[in-house]
């Protein structure tokens, strides 16, 4: 029964969050605040806030409710992807791995693995960044994951093993065989090009 009166006390804060948005965006701010504090669940209002804080560039107090969020709530993976998010936007990009990761530790989701992948292949580690696109595929990534999953195999220099994954993309999108010579060229320039830079 006090979770349910928890419950509603979040939803009625979230409530008066909503409507207090545009026209008082700071006390919106506070409602959720309040929310936080009583829901007893993670979707009622820590997304809210941290989207919120976002939006009024409050960059470090979005962190600071995700972080919360994972504290509360350390066993749901949508807690560490909204932290891996607003990490990112303060230039965390260690942390915001770590967070993807555990995120992925938690349950094997497409956004969590291509999260981390991406983040992986932007600090050269691509057979990791390799990984983590194969997996994002797994979990129901589609051509993206694989498309991406071919560049950084590429980047890796384990060319056959990204024309294999070219070959699976080219199966997954309109025209893909037709296409399959220029994806491939594009592919090997990329990789070409970045290793010249490294």
């Amino acid at each position: 029964m006090f979770r349910s009166f928890r419950a509603a006390l979040g939803r009625f804060c979230a409530r008066r969050a909503a409507a207090a948005q545009r026209d008082a965006p700071r006390r919106a701010l506070a409602w959720l605040r309040l929310g936080c504090k009583f829901a007893p669940s993670f979707a009622d209002t820590y997304p809210a806030l941290v989207h919120l804080s976002r939006a009024l560039d409050d960059r470090w107090g979005a962190v600071e409710a995700a972080r919360e969020a994972t504290v509360r709530f350390p066993d749901h993976a949508d807690a560490w992807m909204l932290l891996g998010e607003a990490l990112q936007m303060v230039f965390r990009q260690d942390e915001a791995l770590g967070a993807f990761e555990q995120a992925l530790a938690l349950e094997e989701r497409a956004d969590a693995a291509m999260a981390a992948g991406t983040l992986y292949h932007r600090t050269a580690q691509f057979p990791e960044a390799a990984a983590r696109f194969a997996r994002a595929y797994a979990a129901g990534g589609g051509a993206t994951a694989l498309w991406h999953n071919a560049q950084a195999l590429y980047d890796a220099g384990d060319h056959g093993a990204a024309d294999e994954a070219l070959n699976l993309w080219a199966t997954q999108v309109p025209d893909g065989h037709s296409r399959l010579p220029e994806a491939r060229a594009e592919l090997r320039a990329k990789a070409a090009a970045r290793a010249q830079v490294q």
